[in-house]
């Protein structure tokens, strides 16, 4: 996961989610859905704990994925624009 979003394959979303950014790559996909599915598993177990709603806490963890991934990763903002830290 790490190496395909270093490369700019997959990118981070504003929700807290990733995406893929170049579909070429066989088995982005699959990672793709395999993060996405434990993050939503954390989200919402995180959302029960607080009272809120899951997507809240996807963006409050999209949020500290930024500040703390490294140079070169894709970001998804929520006006659909994208930009590389």
């Amino acid at each position: 996961f790490d190496d395909l979003r270093a490369e700019g394959v997959i990118a981070e979303r504003y929700d807290g989610f990733v995406m893929v950014r170049d579909p070429s790559v066989g088995n982005a996909q699959s990672i793709v859905n395999r993060v996405n599915g434990e993050r939503k598993a954390l989200y919402e177990a995180r959302a029960k704990q607080q009272g809120v709603a899951a997507d809240q806490v996807g963006q409050v963890y999209a949020a500290e994925i930024l500040a703390k991934a490294p140079g070169g990763t894709w970001f998804m903002a929520a006006d659909g624009s994208s930009f590389q830290k």
